[in-house]
C-alpha cells in the first residue's frame, strides 16, 4: 500500500494527460478538485489489486461525455459519490475499493477525490492503459465482466440505474442518457469482485502515470529537453513536430469528433500531419501515410515543455510534438482489436503495430534520402 497525498497528484495528473491521448477529460480540473479534497479529507491509500480478497466489491467511478463539455460544466465530486452510493444501495453492500476506468485524463485523477472523501482505497491500476471514447472498450469486457448494473448521475442529482444485456448496449444507452443530461455525467459502473479485478486490472498503471509525469517535472526543473527525456523514459516514437494550422471540431452523439492539421517544422519541414479524433486521437497520418493507429497511443506534447495537449485544447499556432507509444498487449489481441482497433472506428485498414509503422517510415526516409 502507498499513501498518495495532494502534492503527489501533480505528477499523476501530468502523466495522466500524456497517456490520455488527447481525451479522458481535462486532468488539470480533476487535479485541482482532488488536491482540495485530499487536503480536506486526507491522503489516499493506493493498493495492489492482488491484495484484495476474492469476494471484495470493487466499484470504478468515472466521468463520461465530450471533453469540451466538461470544461464548461466544471467537475464536482458530489455526482460521483451519489453514483457510487446509488450503486451500492442497488447491490446491497458497500464498496471495498474503487478503481480508475482509464489511465488518462480527468478519469485518472477524479477517483482520488472519491477515495479520499468516502474513505476507501484506490487500486493501483485501470482497465484501459490509456483513454478510450467508449465504455465497453475495457479489459473488463475482454474478461466477460458486465458494465452494468450502472448508476449515472448528472449535475442536478438526477440518478438513472441501467441494466443491459451486454457492454456495447450499455455504451449506447449511457450515451443517449448523457446527451439528455447536457453532454456529461458521472458514473459508477463495472461492479466486480476482487477475483474478477485480479484478472481484468492493468496493474501498476497509476504509479506509471506518476513516473511519467515526474520525468517531465524533473526535466523542466533541470532545464533539460523535457520531450526528449519523456521519449527516452517511455520508449516512445517521435512521429512528427510542427505547428497546428487547422482544427476542425464538432460535437456529435455525445462525442467530440474532428481533425487537426499540423505543418512540419525543423526536421519535418515541408511535411504535413493530420490527427483524427473521437475524444481521443485515434489515427495519425504523416504526408498521407499512417504513422500510428488505435489502440496504440498518440500523445500530443508542447514541443518546448512536453505539456500534454488535450483534444479540446488544440488550437491554431501551437507548436507540438507527436509521440507514439505501444498499447498494452491485451489490446493487440484479436479480442482487443475487435473492441478498439481501427476497423471498429470505421478506418479501412487492418491494425499495424507502432513499431512496424515506425520501422517502415524510417526505411522510406532512407530511400528518399
Amino acid at each position: 500500500m502507498w499513501k498518495i497525498d495532494a502534492d503527489q497528484l501533480e505528477a499523476i495528473a501530468l502523466g495522466s494527460a500524456i497517456y490520455g491521448t488527447g481525451g479522458g477529460g481535462d486532468p488539470y480540473l480533476g487535479k485541482l478538485l482532488g488536491q482540495r479534497l485530499m487536503r480536506e479529507s486526507g491522503p489516499v491509500d493506493l493498493i495492489d489489486v492482488m491484495t484484495l480478497d476474492d469476494d471484495a466489491l470493487v466499484v470504478p467511478v468515472a466521468g463520461a461525455g465530450a471533453p469540451v463539455v466538461m470544461t464548461e460544466k466544471l467537475p464536482s465530486v458530489e455526482p460521483l459519490i451519489l453514483a457510487l452510493h446509488a450503486l451500492e444501495k442497488h447491490l446491497g453492500r458497500k464498496a471495498d475499493a474503487t478503481l480508475c476506468m482509464e489511465a488518462g485524463g480527468f478519469n485518472s485523477t477524479i477517483p482520488f477525490s472519491v477515495a479520499s472523501r468516502v474513505g476507501i482505497p484506490l487500486i493501483d491500476g485501470d482497465t484501459m492503459g490509456r483513454a478510450f471514447p467508449e465504455l465497453q472498450m475495457s479489459t473488463c469486457t475482454m474478461q466477460g465482466i458486465g458494465a452494468t448494473p450502472m448508476a449515472v448521475v448528472d449535475d442536478r442529482s438526477n440518478v438513472v440505474l441501467i441494466q443491459t444485456g451486454n457492454n456495447h448496449f450499455a455504451e449506447r444507452t449511457t450515451r443517449s442518457i448523457l446527451v439528455e443530461m447536457g453532454g456529461a455525467c458521472a458514473c459508477a459502473l463495472y461492479p466486480m469482485t476482487g477475483a474478477q479485478a485480479k484478472r481484468a486490472v492493468i496493474r501498476g498503471s497509476l504509479r506509471a502515470l506518476q513516473r511519467a509525469g515526474q520525468v517531465v517535472l524533473d526535466a523542466r526543473r533541470d532545464g533539460a529537453d523535457a520531450v526528449g527525456a519523456l521519449l527516452g523514459a517511455l520508449g516512445g516514437v517521435r512521429l512528427f513536430e510542427g505547428k497546428v494550422t487547422d482544427v476542425v471540431r464538432r460535437l456529435e452523439g455525445g462525442w467530440q469528433r474532428g481533425v487537426v492539421t499540423i505543418a512540419g517544422l525543423d526536421r519535418f519541414a515541408g511535411r504535413t500531419a493530420q490527427l483524427e479524433l473521437q475524444n481521443e486521437f485515434l489515427l495519425a497520418r504523416v504526408d498521407g501515410r499512417i504513422a500510428c493507429m488505435t489502440p496504440d497511443l498518440i500523445c500530443t506534447l508542447d514541443t518546448e515543455t512536453a505539456e500534454p495537449i488535450t483534444s479540446e485544447a488544440m488550437r491554431y499556432g501551437l507548436r507540438v510534438t507527436l509521440m507514439g507509444l505501444p498499447s498494452h498487449p491485451s489490446w493487440r489481441t484479436p479480442a482487443g482489436l475487435d473492441l478498439a482497433g481501427p476497423r471498429y472506428f470505421g478506418y479501412d485498414t487492418d491494425y499495424v503495430a507502432l513499431e512496424t509503422l515506425a520501422s517502415a517510415a524510417q526505411e522510406a526516409a532512407l530511400t528518399e534520402a
